[in-house]
């Protein structure tokens, strides 16, 4: 696969520094973007925080003991969406082989581009100067012959870096780069392997495979490929890409519940969030989950109910989840809610036959053009509208580091 070239795009501790750029008055200072909620984590760290030693996924009051002067900043995900897109969009002008990898990274299939613009290092410093000139910030590019190796180049100088591995440095690269610098070894993962004395990737590739394939069944094969920088993946456009298998939505509460009321107001209201997701996507489910996370944090509970029918409408995602919520007998108080459609199907888009059907539906279509155009739960059920809510955006999202990709769309 030498003839590839792959390139990997990550934006510099994007939040921030989207949030430095809008407010002049946060340029040069510690920032850490947090969640609305009461016991949120920092999302993302400026590097002027990080030098404190503030890292993404530390608590708010550990945040700030590394650094007293840190600035706390609530996220705004239109804010980091819109300029994605835009930056996303400017990628187009390289090469329409463009997969977005999350909210801050993307791969691009450079191959075909390389006889217009004369090579990819050229391209990644063009890519480079456009988005610091016309967005303020900066980004990390690993160029290599796969997706596995140019992420692993982009992690190699940041911020601001370039990285290239060529074909004939693959081997060397490989010998000396820890295992858990690779994309898609976890911790859990990084555990297991170097409890068998495997600490770098040079090191797996020449660990017994067939150990491998008994400890690890058919991923064995797969980390032997890992530890030899080998990875066939294509780098997969959006309008190419798998259809959509799940659409779910969590939260983690910001205080825990175990009265019915509050379990309910956070169930319809995910159930709002899944079902204005499906019907973006244009699918229905067959198959609604829900899952539970005590206080304790070990503690997790996940059941499913498959319907008779399709459904895209909230109210009855919400209908569904109570049933599955009867079932269940709470031992403790809540920390996280999830609710989730899987088993999909594209909608049909004829109207129902019943007119009370058709009334719903057409209320549902109405609701869903308010939101979209004037912003999340502008319109809502009456019941999330208690007096601990009215004139708020109700709860939002739970923030996880990686952005839209960990709303559970899949």
């Amino acid at each position: 696969m030498s003839d590839r070239v792959i390139m990997h795009c990550d934006m510099n501790a994007f939040f921030a520094s989207v949030e430095q750029q809008s407010n002049p008055e946060l340029r040069g200072k510690p920032v850490g973007i947090i969640g609305a909620s009461h016991r949120t984590i920092i999302t993302t760290a400026s590097y002027e925080a990080r030098a404190y030693g503030v890292r993404t996924g530390m608590a708010k009051w550990e945040a700030l003991q590394c650094c007293p002067d840190l600035i706390l900043v609530v996220g705004n995900n239109r804010k980091y969406t819109h300029t994605s897109t835009r930056i996303f969009e400017m990628m187009q002008d390289y090469t329409p082989l463009v997969e977005v990898f999350s909210i801050d990274e993307a791969f691009l299939d450079l191959a075909g581009s390389l006889a217009l613009f004369g090579s990819a290092e050229n391209i990644a410093y063009r890519l480079k100067a456009r988005i610091r000139h016309q967005f303020g910030l900066t980004c990390s590019i690993g160029i290599a012959p796969n997706k596995l190796l140019a992420k692993l180049a982009s992690e190699m100088k940041k911020p601001d870096g370039l990285t290239i591995i060529r074909p004939d440095e693959v081997v060397e690269t490989m010998e000396r780069t820890p295992i858990e610098d690779l994309c898609g070894i976890g911790r859990r993962m990084n555990r297991q392997l170097r409890q068998l004395g495997i600490e770098t990737c040079g090191q797996l590739e020449r660990y017994p495979l067939d150990i491998l394939r008994r400890k690890f069944g058919i991923i064995g094969d797969k980390l032997h490929r890992m530890g030899q920088g080998i990875d066939e993946s294509p780098v997969i456009p959006d309008e190419r890409s798998e259809p959509v298998k799940t659409v779910g939505h969590s939260m983690t509460l910001s205080h825990d519940i175990n009265r019915r009321d509050e379990i309910n107001r956070y169930l319809l209201q995910l159930s709002e969030m899944v079902g204005r997701r499906a019907r973006r996507y244009g699918v229905s489910g067959k198959t609604v989950h829900l899952t539970i996370r005590y206080a304790d944090f070990d503690t997790n509970i996940g059941k499913q109910s498959t319907l008779l029918s399709h459904i895209d409408r909230s109210d009855e995602i919400y209908q569904a989840v109570q049933r599955i919520l009867n079932s269940i007998n709470l031992e403790q108080p809540i920390r996280l809610l999830g609710v989730r459609l899987s088993n999909l199907r594209h909608r049909d888009s004829q109207l129902p036959l019943f007119q009370e059907e058709r009334r719903k539906d057409l209320a549902t279509h109405a609701m869903d053009e308010v939101n979209n155009q004037y912003g999340d739960f502008k319109v809502t059920f009456g019941s999330l509208l208690t007096d601990e809510h009215k004139g708020s955006s109700v709860i939002s999202p739970a923030w996880r580091p990686q952005g839209i990709r960990n709303v559970d769309v899949k």
